[in-house]
């Protein structure tokens, strides 16, 4: 196996261990078929472990996923009601890739865009020619590297956005990982603006 389909598939482990395949509504084995020809794809790869493992919100849901993450015992948690998770849907140009389950090729927080404001950050994230995370994706980093949200940064999601205009957003709260929201205009010290360099599903691979 290649480092990156080692990576992939410590990461499906985690997240079978914490029950996803319950709110896919499907047996274990089932769901880690599903993850079986992405993984198999990757023992020819190159891509090393900065990668992330996402499943699909037509696979899991997005609205229940920040209650399983957690920090020093501190369960992962939300104000939202479940609707309103489930409105923060991908922008134009950041659909994920087709299939169950696709890979984010060098997640960051984007520490390097801490304190703007989502509307600007999305600009300068597009000069630099990076691609904004989506709802999907920060559950994926809270759920693989919830330590980052101590030694880096919360973060905005700037490739999803609800019908208002409001982007989500996860970072420390109460001790525990907390999923919310912000104003595209609004400017927090503690949010960067996260970031991938590409996203890569199974037939990219071929």
């Amino acid at each position: 196996m290649s480092k990156a389909s080692e990576e992939a598939q410590k990461q499906l482990d985690r997240i079978v261990a914490l029950g996803y395949p319950d709110v896919a509504d499907m047996s274990a084995a089932a769901f880690r078929a599903l993850a079986r020809p992405l993984i198999r794809a990757l023992e020819d790869s190159d891509l090393g472990t900065q990668i992330l493992l996402v499943p699909t919100r037509e696979l899991v849901s997005p609205e229940s996923l920040i209650s399983r993450t957690s920090i020093n015992r501190m369960a992962g948690f939300t104000t939202m009601p479940p609707r309103d998770i489930a409105s923060f849907l991908p922008q134009d140009g950041f659909e994920p890739p087709e299939g169950p389950f696709y890979l984010v090729v060098e997640p960051h927080t984007g520490t390097c865009y801490i304190n703007r404001e989502p509307d600007v950050a999305r600009k300068l994230i597009d000069s630099d020619e990076r691609l904004p995370l989506t709802l999907e994706e920060g559950l994926a980093i809270a759920t693989q590297h919830p330590e980052w949200l101590l030694e880096k940064n919360g973060f905005n999601l700037l490739g999803s956005r609800s019908a208002d205009g409001r982007v989500p957003s996860i970072w420390m709260s109460q001790n525990a990982p907390r999923l919310g929201a912000v104003w595209p205009n609004s400017r927090h010290t503690w949010l960067g603006n996260a970031f991938c360099v590409s996203r890569r599903g199974v037939s990219l691979f071929h």
